[in-house]
């Protein structure tokens, strides 16, 4: 899926879909402990969740195998992850609230455009992403970057800047002093 290729989804992949989202209501459904949270994103994802990493719920996903979460990762209240082309968050990264990031799109032409693409998605260490931001499908956000809120996310963004805007544009490297 990861390809960028045109996709045709399985039977097992939309067991998978519709169990991933029968758990994130679960998750959604009154107060949970961050403990409780973790074994949540556990069951998601089928991998180990560090007790650094926390998620306020609402959190919304349509494909908990295709998500990849660092130590120390902080996704706020109503983000979306649209995660069939994989979505990998490194350590210490910081997601505000209701942040979209959609690793899935379809093909402008009309007669296809019922077809389904993907590209993953990387956020590296350190990044922050601020309130309300979009990621698009294949997009990579650098070691130590800043995301201003609002912004649409359309292209790779280097290490240790500042983007913003709609589309995203650097705006500066980050203030070191």
């Amino acid at each position: 899926m990861n390809s960028g290729e045109e996709y045709v989804g399985s039977n097992e992949l939309y067991a998978d879909v519709h169990r991933t989202m029968q758990l994130a209501a679960e998750l959604n459904c009154g107060y949970k402990s961050e403990d409780e949270v973790r074994e949540y994103l556990h069951r998601i994802t089928g991998k180990e969740i560090d007790n650094t990493t926390r998620i306020f719920p609402p959190f919304n996903i349509n494909y908990g195998k295709g998500l990849s979460l660092g130590k120390g990762a902080f996704v706020n209240f109503g983000c979306t992850f649209l995660a069939l082309g994989g979505i990998t968050i490194e350590d210490d990264v910081f997601i505000g609230p209701h942040c979209v990031l959609a690793t899935e799109y379809h093909p402008e032409k009309p007669e296809i455009r019922h077809s389904l693409l993907t590209k993953p998605i990387l956020i590296k260490r350190n990044a922050w992403i601020g309130a309300n931001v979009t990621v698009l499908a294949g997009v990579t956000i650098g070691e130590n970057s800043i995301i201003a809120a609002g912004s649409v996310v359309t292209k790779d963004i280097p290490d240790g800047v500042v983007a913003v805007g709609s589309p995203a544009k650097v705006l500066r490297k980050i203030k070191t002093e």
